[in-house]
């Protein structure tokens, strides 16, 4: 028996060292993971590059989502709304400390009846549970979300800073910006790149000749006015040097672009809901007359969601509005959606924000599970998440988002980026810049629009799909159904890339 115990350990060894060398690692071509930990990414004959995508989530990556002192502890009650918000509120009227927080609110262990929805309007605050058995119910019959945390207002232009971007062309991947004059900017200054698009560019995209039927809407110039929130980070003559990097060509014969500073004293800052169940109440199945999401976030920035479990909500886990950015959105999940199965529900976790991050999430019985909306700013980042028992696809919804990563991500469904035609009410080309790498999928359709950037498949395992529109350039592909790429994770590579260990 010894004899043969030894025989069997030397037969797996044997064939673990077989396997592993069946594997052959092979590199993109288009980013290349060197020696030393560096990438090096090849330009396109304009200058366009696949971004570094690791400038998303709080703080942009910087620094580790903080465990903040808690500064208040409630216990279930029936009354479990009203005690909520008191103390919320409560905290909302003290200072913050050096690092923007005002404390943590604790909820003990149990069940929280909520028959309207729990309000955060101020920074600084954390919303904390002990767990999976923390658990708020969103009774009632009103859509709505359970948790809401917004600020106010919206940017507003900084008069007098307004400057033209004087090169014939910036390429995707550059943080590097030509303005006419750099004098009103100074490092650390907000700013909009704000990019307004010309009728060339409708026309090039051949989104004026979207097939008709009723409802649909051509895309028109004036949709598409779009405002990419900035750092900068350092000023050499009349160049500004930005914190993320531009996600959409900038061409005088496609666009103007003006760069200027932009203040928002509504919005807030250092917000943070985490460790805690949320659930919806509801009639049926199919019914909709109930709460919506479990965690919405706008108008903030510098915030997180993390360990929220969600069940029986008709749209989302988390929904981060278009004026949310640096956003975490860290090891959710929701399952067993509550609504019909049709357009504008289980949009499990979705973005119209910029430079946000959802990582190690995951879905069940969702629709577009992970997903963003019309005109989404980019670059933003879905890392690591899961979707099953899928209804829809996966990837830019609607109308045109800009620099999405979807990396490592695995679903029984499609991934798709593609133009959508008269979907909707006419949403066309859904994505540009998009990437799709090393993830799993039942098929994926990965098109590149006529004109104005490219979207990427890399390392895809799962078949090839032709998708809406058969007629439409291929995306790059590179690697289907070949494993071994490195680096395995790009968002994982390109934080290291830059010397940071945690996401």
């Amino acid at each position: 028996m010894q004899l043969r115990a030894v025989s069997f350990s030397l037969l797996a060894v044997c064939f673990i060292a077989v396997s592993f060398k069946a594997i052959q690692y092979w590199p993109s071509s288009l980013v290349v993971l060197n020696s030393n930990g560096t990438l090096t990414y090849k330009a396109d004959e304009k200058g366009n590059t696949i971004p570094d995508f690791s400038n998303v989530g709080y703080r942009t990556g910087n620094v580790p989502i903080p465990e903040v002192p808690v500064v208040q502890t409630i216990s279930p009650g029936a009354d479990a709304e009203q005690t909520i918000q008191k103390a919320i509120d409560a905290v909302a009227g003290k200072a913050p400390d050096k690092n923007g927080f005002r404390g943590a609110i604790l909820l003990k262990k149990g069940r929280y009846p909520i028959q309207h929805n729990i309000r955060i309007n101020a920074g600084g605050i954390v919303l904390r549970g002990e767990g999976s058995e923390t658990l708020l119910i969103a009774e009632g019959t009103d859509k709505r979300a359970l948790i809401d945390v917004s600020g106010t207002g919206e940017p507003t232009e900084v008069k007098g800073t307004r400057t033209p971007v004087t090169a014939d062309y910036v390429p995707v991947g550059s943080r590097s910006i030509p303005v006419k004059s750099a004098a009103a900017f100074k490092p650390g200054d907000a700013v909009i790149i704000h990019w307004m698009a010309k009728d060339q560019w409708i026309e090039d995209l051949k989104m004026n000749q979207i097939v008709e039927r009723p409802g649909t809407k051509q895309w028109r110039t004036k949709e598409y006015d779009l405002k990419f929130q900035r750092t900068i980070t350092r000023i050499e003559g009349n160049t500004l040097f930005i914190d993320n990097p531009v996600v959409m060509a900038m061409e005088p014969r496609y666009n103007t672009a003006e760069v200027y500073i932009y203040s928002f004293p509504g919005r807030i800052s250092n917000v943070g809901v985490e460790h805690l169940s949320c659930a919806s109440a509801y009639t049926s199945d199919t019914a909709e007359d109930h709460s919506w999401d479990a965690v919405a976030f706008n108008r903030i920035e510098n915030g997180w969601v993390r360990n929220v479990n969600a069940r029986y909500f008709a749209y989302s886990c988390v929904n981060l509005g278009a004026l949310s950015r640096n956003i975490s959105v860290l090891g959710c999940s929701i399952s067993d959606h509550k609504s019909i199965i049709t357009g504008g529900r289980r949009y499990s976790f979705n973005n119209t924000g910029q430079m946000n991050l959802f990582m190690n999430c995951a879905a069940s019985d969702g629709r577009h599970d992970y997903v963003t909306g019309a005109r989404v700013c980019g670059p933003n980042v879905f890392y690591n998440c899961t979707a099953v028992r899928t209804h829809a696809d996966i990837g830019p919804h609607h109308r045109w988002a800009m620099g999405t990563l979807y990396d490592n991500i695995t679903t029984d469904g499609e991934i798709n980026i593609q133009d959508r035609g008269n979907w909707g009410s006419g949403h066309g080309w859904s994505g540009v810049n998009q990437v799709v790498w090393n993830c799993t999928a039942k098929r994926a359709t990965v098109q590149s629009p006529w004109v104005s950037g490219k979207n990427y498949c890399i390392g895809l395992k799962g078949e090839k799909s032709t998708g809406r529109l058969s007629q439409r350039p291929d995306g790059e592909w590179e690697g289907q159904n070949k494993p071994g790429l490195e680096p395995a994770s790009l968002y994982m590579a390109q934080l290291k890339a830059r010397g940071i260990q945690h996401p």
